[in-house]
């Protein structure tokens, strides 16, 4: 199932996005899309990023068994 967002960037950067797309022979939401894509795949492998993901979900599951209580 997809999901719309709504995305407000400065002008500066709509411009540049713009300008990818048009440069790569891409519409604007798929050159939004890939670069979503790129920026998950890069979080997955960096150390760092999943040590913060393993806090969040020990944080999570404490409050959620709080709560369950």
């Amino acid at each position: 199932m997809a999901k719309n967002l709504t995305v407000r960037l400065d002008d500066d950067l709509a411009a540049d996005t713009e300008a990818l797309a048009r440069a790569d022979g891409n519409s604007l939401d798929e050159t939004i899309k890939q670069a979503l894509k790129e920026t998950v795949e890069r979080r997955r492998g960096d150390p760092e990023f999943k040590a913060r993901l393993r806090r969040m979900i020990e944080e999570d599951r404490e409050r959620l068994e709080r709560l369950a209580k």
